[in-house]
């Protein structure tokens, strides 16, 4: 049996005996991709949120990736935090956080990242009322643990590109 995923477009294939692996030690040992962080190791914190999509649904979800089996991934596309930026430059979310003054030591930030960016496609597939955007956020981002900054931040930079994509406002993630 083969396990077989994607990681930012690339295709991979693993036997089945490396599934009990996490998702987290494939992305730093193997890939060299450390943007994602490990802080907690069994999933609290979500410093270590990527972007998983399972087919046949097209719809992104947050997954913790301290935690997640390499077996649970067959036929999956993983995004990390470095498929964000694109030529060099911000995408919308780290720039909002950047401009917020959103984090301190940045080891957050990553999860703070991919969570935002996938609530922010899922509004622009289906806005919510007005009244219900607080609490909307609050369910994408708010279990989130950061130690430096107090979420406030995090929240205000968020709060703005959620109002603007709540509007009809095109955001390109």
């Amino acid at each position: 049996m083969t396990i077989r995923f994607t990681v930012n477009g690339v295709g991979f294939e693993l036997p089945d005996s490396r599934g009990q692996e996490t998702l987290l030690d494939f992305l730093h040992d193997e890939l060299n991709l450390t943007g994602t962080k490990l802080c907690c190791g069994i999933g609290v914190c979500r410093a270590c949120t990527v972007q998983v999509v399972k087919p046949p649904s097209p719809a992104p979800s947050p997954t913790i990736s301290c935690s997640t089996a390499l077996a649970t991934l067959d036929g999956t596309q993983v995004s990390t935090i470095e498929s964000v930026a694109r030529g060099g430059r911000p995408d919308p979310v780290q720039q909002a956080f950047l401009d917020q003054f959103a984090f301190q030591c940045g080891y957050c930030a990553p999860g703070f990242v991919m969570a935002a960016r996938m609530f922010l496609s899922g509004l622009q597939a289906q806005p919510v009322p007005p009244d219900q955007l607080e609490a909307a956020m609050m369910e994408a981002i708010g279990s989130h643990i950061c130690r430096c900054t107090g979420y406030v931040r995090y929240f205000e930079a968020l709060r703005s590109l959620a109002e603007a994509v709540n509007a009809g406002e095109a955001i390109e993630l």
